[in-house]
């Protein structure tokens, strides 16, 4: 393989820089403060989830580039969803149902690797939060006590930024919060990260996610029909893990979806 250029990277990410590494490969170049332990525990999830028969991107080694530690990456050549989105706004009922599909044929995936159970994060988190006063937390606790844990692949932030639209097929990216556990709660981590999104923004923007959001639903319910009512309980504990977050703009509205 040969050394990338560093006149511009393909793309910027709080904790990395992406390059072009060669035709076939990109270099995900991890700024100095990342530990090499992140690193590698995101190099053993990537190998797992690729693995377990996702469509994900293969991780081919570790390398240190320039006193920097990164992962290089099979390469594909594409745009996000997100990217397509914004390009084609009058395909979001087709892109919804496009991010259903994905998602569902992700969680067709058993995963057997040695990765953090689901629903052991989400007891953590709902600990940690400090938001959540009073009996809010011992209700999110015990609601969550009876529901299936799972052994399915969950990406825990599956959202239109993160799937890689290619030839008509998509690659899903970045796995750091990857989890084995129970597909439902996945799917109502996406509700809250899609309409917590929406809450933030004027009439407009609103509007729009909604209605992907609604295409998504719709799609992911009609190949697992089974499941509608289940999802629904997990989404006042999925909101209460994501103020452990502490994002101050989502607050009122996560909380107001844990009290439900």
């Amino acid at each position: 393989m040969n050394t990338p250029s560093f006149d511009l990277p393909i793309a910027r990410g709080r904790t990395a820089e992406v390059f072009a590494w060669d035709e076939q490969h990109i270099l995900k170049l991890f700024h100095d403060w990342f530990s090499l332990e992140d690193i590698e525990y995101e190099f053993k999830i990537a190998k797992a989830v690729h693995a377990s028969g996702v469509k994900s991107p293969a991780v081919k080694e570790i390398v240190q580039v320039n006193g920097r530690n990164g992962l290089v990456y099979e390469r594909i050549h594409g745009e996000t969803m997100f990217a397509l989105l914004k390009r084609r706004p009058w395909r979001v009922f087709h892109l919804g149902t496009l991010l259903a599909q994905y998602h569902f044929q992700m969680h067709t995936c058993n995963f057997d690797a040695e990765v953090p159970v689901l629903k052991d994060k989400l007891r953590n988190r709902l600990k940690r939060a400090k938001a959540l006063l009073g009996p809010i937390q011992p209700r999110l606790l015990d609601a969550l006590g009876p529901l299936s844990a799972g052994n399915k692949v969950c990406h825990g932030d599956f959202h239109p930024g993160n799937i890689l639209l290619a030839n008509d097929s998509a690659m899903v990216i970045d796995w750091i919060d990857a989890s084995r556990g129970n597909p439902l709660a996945d799917v109502a981590r996406t509700s809250v990260l899609a309409l917590g999104a929406a809450s933030t923004f004027g009439s407009g923007m609103k509007l729009f996610i909604k209605l992907f959001h609604a295409a998504y639903l719709k799609e992911y319910f009609r190949l697992s029909p089974a499941g509608k009512e289940e999802y629904r309980k997990w989404i006042p504990i999925v909101a209460g893990a994501r103020l452990d977050e502490n994002i101050p703009e989502l607050k009122t509205w996560l909380l107001e979806q844990a009290r439900a």
